[in-house]
């Protein structure tokens, strides 16, 4: 078992920019609360302060916090002791940008979200993302790839999502979410990872 008995029950739950999937996001971090977790919420700068057609930052941050109980961590530094404090022993990115992936790729750490990241594989800690994005099986196909080979990070299962409009269009099945990140704690990924 990968899972380190030492952590707490505590997952960081980040969001980042793909404002269209947060309403499928927001009902898999109750479920988590429902089943013992405690979640820490995490924001990069574009989910913690833009609004659009799908809604407002403040009105996500106040469900966030509803949710969760604690205020959504939103900025690098904020994030960047996650891991070296020991506030948790698995990160989720849900929904997961391909500019996210991008930045993992390249081992950036320039946002909230990625210097989570960052701070969680220090210790070797589960990264669990799901991908959600427009360019999936385009731009973004060689950032995804290279993921996939990284030690630590696990993938909630993908598919197309509308592949006659959106050909190149990849997003998560995020009800199995707990179950990626249950399966990520004992070092395994869920499969079938391609839906």
């Amino acid at each position: 078992m990968n899972q380190r008995m030492d952590l707490p029950h505590t997952v960081v739950f980040a969001l980042c920019g793909s404002f269209c999937t947060f309403d499928a996001v927001m009902p898999q971090i109750q479920r988590l609360v429902a089943r013992g977790w405690e979640v820490l919420p995490l924001l990069s700068f574009s989910a913690g302060s833009m609004d659009t057609r799908f809604g407002r930052a403040a009105d996500w941050r106040k469900r966030l916090e509803d949710l969760t109980g604690h205020q959504p961590i939103d900025s690098i530094q904020g994030a960047e002791p996650l891991g070296p404090a020991g506030m948790a022993c698995a990160m989720i990115v849900a929904p997961c940008t391909g500019t996210t992936l991008a930045r993992l790729a390249a081992g950036l750490s320039d946002t909230p979200v990625t210097m989570g990241v960052k701070s969680m594989l220090r210790g070797g800690l589960p990264i669990i993302l799901a991908p959600s994005t427009n360019d999936g099986l385009g731009a973004s196909a060689g950032n995804l790839a290279v993921l996939l080979q990284r030690k630590h990070f696990y993938f909630v299962p993908f598919g197309q999502d509308d592949s006659y409009k959106k050909p190149c269009s990849l997003k998560s099945n995020m009800s199995l979410l707990p179950d990626t990140l249950d399966c990520a704690l004992r070092g395994i990924q869920l499969q079938p990872l391609l839906l």
